[in-house]
């Protein structure tokens, strides 16, 4: 037997129930903050209202993908986004917001940091941490020596009895407070030959009249001592040739002989520099710090004396000069040796009255001991 209820009550009941379907669907509508929990409640719901609201999304990514400007979207959007496509056959037909090729490269990442992370070490935390000491000791070899790599620091170490690996020298290295030149530098090849290498150069000044005079200097690097100058008018390739023979007797040459690109630098003078065995390094064009030294003196000499003096003529100049290149190598003290002298005596009294010796007029003086 089937059981009817009345139109009027059916209505009645209908009328009731209202406020429960509404209810009951609000309660089931997905809140699009949780994938899973949406899912959950689309399963509630007719086949029909889905249908509608994915043609009613559909709309709104087609209004979106017609933006100029692309939305942003977080880590993870992203990853439901490569989840969902992995199941879904037509997923580039669905993909409106960002190119299939961007997904394919979100996937990759993500490959690659799963991997980064199963590729870790699993005893890492029994290893013990390296110590300041030993990074500081890393950092510094690696800073001190040229062509000093991993490896070879790694083995320097095990040599001192510090087992340290390639890889964890590597990342401290890494982290070194200054750069390291990659190959030798300047001042490197300059300090390890310094006892082997001269360096010259013109010093141009002008005398009462407005001549042009010209100072040649030829200097040693170690000991700062100026071994050769002379004065000349007209400096020529067979004057400075000569002046290379005068500053060599008796086959006392350098290995090295620095100079600029000065065109009074001809072939006369690498004949003598060749036959003396000297090899002539010729500093770059424009880096007058590149022969430091020999700039340096000529500074102090026109600095220092020069610019105190007006010349009469070439040989006052030259007596000018020997003035104060005998106090420069005798009685001067120079801050690159540690306020040494450049011929520095072998011994020097301890104890006697100071005296003061005047040079060049009083311009300088020479202060010394004076025996009891």
């Amino acid at each position: 037997m089937r059981f009817s209820l009345s139109t009027p009550a059916r209505k009645c009941l209908q009328r009731l129930s209202q406020p429960l379907i509404r209810l009951l669907r609000k309660w089931t509508m997905p809140d699009n903050k949780s994938p899973m929990s949406s899912v959950t409640a689309d399963m509630t719901r007719s086949r029909m209202d889905l249908i509608k609201e994915n043609a009613f999304l559909r709309q709104q990514m087609i209004i979106l993908s017609r933006q100029p400007k692309r939305p942003t979207l977080s880590w993870r959007d992203r990853v439901i986004l490569v989840l969902l496509a992995n199941k879904l056959r037509a997923w580039k037909a669905s993909l409106l917001i960002v190119q299939p090729d961007t997904l394919l490269r979100w996937h990759r990442e993500m490959f690659r940091l799963v991997w980064k992370r199963k590729s870790k070490a699993k005893n890492k935390a029994d290893q013990p941490p390296t110590s300041r000491t030993i990074v500081a000791l890393i950092q510094q070899m690696y800073l001190d020596n040229i062509g000093w790599g991993a490896e070879r620091i790694s083995g320097e170490l095990l040599k001192l009895g510090i087992k340290v690996g390639p890889t964890t020298v590597l990342k401290y290295i890494r982290l070194a407070p200054a750069p390291r030149t990659p190959k030798q530098s300047w001042t490197t090849f300059l300090r390890n030959h310094a006892h082997q290498i001269w360096a010259c150069d013109f010093l141009q000044t002008y005398d009462a009249l407005f001549r042009a005079l010209f100072v040649f200097v030829i200097i040693e690097l170690k000991s700062r001592r100026v071994v050769h100058f002379a004065v000349t008018r007209n400096p020529s390739d067979p004057w400075v040739a000569q002046q290379l023979r005068n500053a060599t007797p008796f086959g006392g040459a350098p290995r090295f002989l620095i100079r600029d690109n000065d065109c009074k630098y001809g072939t006369s003078f690498a004949q003598v520099a060749k036959g003396t065995h000297i090899e002539v390094l010729r500093t770059p064009i424009g880096a007058p710090k590149a022969n430091a030294i020999c700039e340096r003196f000529l500074g102090s000499l026109r600095r220092e004396c020069l610019d105190y003096f007006l010349i009469l003529s070439e040989r006052h100049l030259h007596r000018i000069v020997k003035e104060y290149v005998a106090y420069f190598n005798h009685a001067r003290p120079h801050q690159g040796i540690n306020q040494r002298i450049p011929c520095q005596p072998e011994s020097l009294p301890k104890t006697g009255r100071i005296v003061s010796y005047p040079v060049l007029g009083g311009l300088h003086h020479d202060y010394r001991r004076k025996a009891a």
